[in-house]
């Protein structure tokens, strides 16, 4: 998809993006941010739209690396059951070759 651009509105201000990413998408993206920049607006005192976007990203940076961690930890788990299970199946399959059954 070439770039296009795309009007979103986050914090009442509207903005023009250029992306090649589906527009719906960008949509989507948007009406996040605002959530949370209203969602941090309403929950303080200040007015200030930078202040309120720098907290809106430091709060979105933390569901990002607080997603990657368990996408990590998943990941890690994952190869330790994928390992163990391989173990297993080696053992089962010796036995089989040798007779043994199980």
């Amino acid at each position: 998809m070439p770039n296009q651009s795309i009007k979103v509105v986050i914090y009442n201000q509207t903005y023009t993006l250029r992306s090649d990413h589906d527009p719906a998408y960008i949509q989507e993206l948007a009406a996040y941010v605002d959530e949370r920049m209203n969602e941090i607006a309403s929950g303080s005192m200040t007015v200030d739209s930078l202040r309120v976007a720098i907290l809106a990203g430091i709060q979105i940076a933390d569901e990002l690396h607080q997603s990657r961690r368990e996408l990590k930890d998943t990941e890690q788990e994952v190869a330790e059951r994928s390992t163990k299970y391989a173990e297993l199946l080696d053992q089962f399959l010796r036995a089989e070759m040798n007779g043994d059954g199980v």
